[in-house]
């Protein structure tokens, strides 16, 4: 039987994984604040790298939550001095439930650590240990503060939660994009809802290079961009045996400014989406990390995809009448 303390872990990993990719170079973490009667006051995640961390951000949502008249301020650092600042000890023998250890360090945003021990904080439950030498040390610096800490709390599900991030910092992290209809078609031009694209074209905003192959370009003539989150457009690498200056360059991805596109893959790049159909899937499932399929709720009557390829799903929700899945091969 889940316990309590899975339970409210759970509500914290599933938050994060909402934004999960999206806060690259950084982790995807959830936070949960429970106040001293263990009612929730906020279940809230790390949304972007040079935002508020998971834990900032939820207590600041707390502390609207409590005292909804208070105007505060939206920069990481500013709203972090002005809740130690005006706290007023609302949060006095709270409860904390975090995805990974909070951060012992001033980096772009403030240590995470220290707010809890400002504010008074009774217990932190984590999910995982941070080994990163620069910000492990959380837990052991609250302790210090007299507050009880306790890891472990839905482990195996934390670390899940940290492979991406644990792949781009060693080295290069690739991401198989998909868009299915319900029967199992990757074949039209646009098959998922507009809010499956705006993730998608979140997550091509930040990565590194987007990967897609030379029949998707001449089929398609697509403008591979962000435009639906009015995002940066991805660098290309474009798979393909027909060289680059043979491609119709009237085709939109080509009329992106400052745009570098290349014909192999580049060392530097660390976050690398793959966005195509059956043959390129065929091509290149054995060298991915990890699988996003969106499936559409409409059905119709083009070919299916036929590969045999065993996923474990990590992570499943919707957006609007669509769903998607974070998955692994097994």
């Amino acid at each position: 039987m889940e316990t309590m303390k899975e339970f409210y872990m759970q509500l914290a990993l599933n938050e994060a994984w909402k934004y999960q990719f999206l806060t690259y170079p950084n982790p995807a973490v959830g936070c949960v604040i429970l106040d001293k009667n263990e009612k929730i006051l906020a279940i809230k995640a790390h949304e972007k790298a040079g935002l508020a961390h998971a834990e900032l951000n939820a207590i600041a949502h707390a502390f609207k939550r409590l005292k909804p008249e208070i105007s505060m301020p939206k920069e990481a650092n500013a709203l972090h001095d002005f809740i130690c600042k005006n706290h007023q000890n609302i949060f006095k023998e709270a409860i904390a439930f975090v995805t990974l250890e909070p951060c012992s360090h001033q980096g772009k945003t403030p240590p995470c650590a220290k707010l809890f021990s400002e504010l008074g904080f009774k217990k932190i439950f984590i999910s995982v240990k941070d080994e990163n030498d620069i910000a492990k040390g959380g837990g052991d610096f609250l302790r210090k503060q007299g507050i009880k800490v306790e890891f472990g709390i839905l482990e195996k599900e934390g670390k899940d939660l940290l492979k991406p991030f644990l792949k781009w910092q060693k080295g290069q992290f690739k991401l198989f994009k998909l868009a299915l209809s319900m029967n199992g078609s990757a074949l039209g031009k646009i098959v998922s809802n507009e809010l499956s694209r705006t993730y998608a074209h979140k997550i091509r905003s930040i990565i590194d290079l987007l990967v897609v192959g030379g029949q998707t370009i001449r089929k398609d003539k697509p403008t591979l961009d962000a435009r639906l989150c009015q995002g940066k457009a991805p660098d290309l690498c474009i798979l393909s045996h027909e060289k680059l200056e043979n491609f119709d360059h009237n085709i939109p991805l080509f009329q992106i400014p400052n745009r570098q596109i290349y014909t192999q893959i580049p060392e530097k790049a660390r976050f690398l989406m793959y966005e195509g159909g059956e043959n390129f899937l065929k091509s290149f499932k054995n060298e991915m990390d990890l699988f996003l399929i969106f499936q559409s709720s409409i059905l119709n009557d083009q070919k299916n995809v036929t590969i045999p390829l065993n996923l474990k799903p990590l992570y499943k929700n919707f957006l609007g009448n669509d769903t998607y899945g974070i998955y692994e091969s097994e």
